[in-house]
């Protein structure tokens, strides 16, 4: 039976290396698309912020006129 162990180590690139390669391959959006998609997400975070206060009040409300 032979020696199993491998002796030879493979090369590990530099996790910063990797990094930045993979930066190098991201396509990062315009000023323009940046600003719609930001409105867009602080809209609808707003909106469901809403919602969800409004769904709150009412199931307190139904929860103390249950308890009362």
């Amino acid at each position: 039976m032979g020696n199993s162990e491998n002796t030879e180590k493979a090369q590990k690139p530099s996790f910063f290396k990797g990094v930045k390669s993979e930066m190098k391959k991201i396509t990062w959006p315009d000023k323009q698309t940046l600003l719609k998609q930001s409105v867009a997400v602080v809209s609808i975070s707003v909106v469901v912020g809403a919602i969800i206060t409004i769904l709150d009040f009412i199931i307190q409300y139904g929860v103390n006129f249950l308890t009362m």
